[in-house]
């Protein structure tokens, strides 16, 4: 028989969370964001649970032809635009709206022979300073986007780096809200301003024409702790479960794992775990990470393995061989794990657990019935 791990993609938590982005901006279109792969997903899991927003938006053009091979014909948005010239080309044939964030790509634009103008999202650097034009340099930027007979409608575009908490004061994305309103306060166009955590937080007050659906979607908190998925009524659209293939009798002093971290001070009872750092399983999830064996919440002991993880069944007396072991998202029984919990023992956050995923775990789509 195959190792028992494998992943759970649930389609309907998918429609629920855009629903909840839907809600929560109710006056914008949705953006479905399936970078990276849907975000670990897989964008041919995620299309029937996404298929009812207003658009998707991506990084590459491989993923954007993938989505047009589903058989979606609405728009497509390249959220970093085209990295050479000859990408406009691709961009025509398969309609793809576009980001323009520097020179090089207006340079490409005003060269690239098309008969249909392109649609463009033209980026303002408002305080993030990854892409983007300055504020000195957003109108001039428009102007020769403007004036390009390649280009039809230019939309307007920025993105918050503190939408997920309030650390630099009150309210993280003030000082990047009124750099945008005051830039292109009259410039025509749709905006399009918030990700998960904007919109989440502040879709409401700040508006925009279109929101960008991200992490929020696979069931991620953007600001969690402060928040967790019940609060935000997300709902996980990936689970990584397992089972236990083994079970050991500890006795005080006995150690578990490489490097014999994890001394036992008591005698306890624990279970191997068929599921290690190869799998996706984050390594520096130390001792005491959470984890549920038969949907009961336990932890686990010693370090991770490539293949394997031990956790503590000594108040599960009922549990051993065989049983089935949560690692994030939906257990049996109405129990529930959420992948940020995982995230933040290790160190790190929900979306890179979700895109760590290893190709040699099996996944299994629940459609909607």
């Amino acid at each position: 028989m195959p190792r028992p791990i494998e992943a759970l993609i649930h389609v309907a938590a998918l429609t629920h969370n855009l629903g909840v982005a839907r809600r929560r901006a109710p006056d914008a279109k949705a953006w479905a964001v399936v970078k990276a792969n849907a975000y670990g997903h897989g964008i041919e899991n995620v299309y029937e649970g996404l298929r009812g927003a207003d658009g998707f938006a991506l990084i590459d053009l491989d993923e954007a032809q993938r989505i047009r091979a589903l058989g979606w014909r609405g728009p497509i948005l390249l959220l970093e635009g085209c990295f050479e010239t000859r990408d406009l080309e691709l961009c025509s044939r398969l309609k793809l709206w576009h980001a323009v964030h520097c020179e090089q790509q207006i340079d490409w634009l005003a060269m690239h022979k098309t008969h249909e103008p392109h649609r463009v999202f033209l980026k303002l650097n408002s305080g993030m300073n990854r892409l983007g034009f300055t504020p000195q340099a957003f109108r001039a930027a428009w102007t020769r986007l403007n004036a390009l007979p390649q280009v039809d409608e230019i939309s307007l575009m920025t993105h918050f780096s503190d939408a997920d908490s309030e650390r630099l004061g009150a309210d993280g994305i003030a000082h990047q809200l009124e750099i945008f309103n005051k830039v292109a306060a009259d410039l025509p166009g749709e905006r399009s301003l918030c990700n998960s955590a904007a919109t989440l937080r502040h879709a409401t007050r700040v508006g925009g024409d279109w929101v960008r659906v991200g992490i929020m979607g696979y069931g991620g908190v953007p600001d969690f702790p402060e928040h967790d998925a019940a609060h935000w009524n997300l709902q996980p659209a990936m689970t990584l479960r397992s089972k236990i293939i083994g079970v050991q009798e500890l006795q005080p002093g006995d150690t578990v794992g490489y490097g014999s971290r994890f001394t036992a001070e008591r005698a306890m009872r624990i279970g191997i775990v068929a599921c290690g750092y190869a799998d996706g399983y984050p390594r520096h999830a130390g001792s005491g990470t959470p984890v549920l064996v038969d949907g009961q919440r336990t932890a686990t002991v010693g370090r991770v393995s490539m293949d394997m993880i031990a956790v503590d069944l000594s108040a599960l007396p009922q549990a051993g061989f065989g049983s089935e072991v949560t690692l994030w998202g939906k257990g049996p029984n109405g129990s529930a794990l959420p992948i940020d919990e995982i995230a933040h023992a290790a160190g790190t956050i929900g979306y890179e657990l979700m895109c760590a995923l290893a190709r040699r775990v099996p996944v299994t789509v629940e459609h909607l019935s």
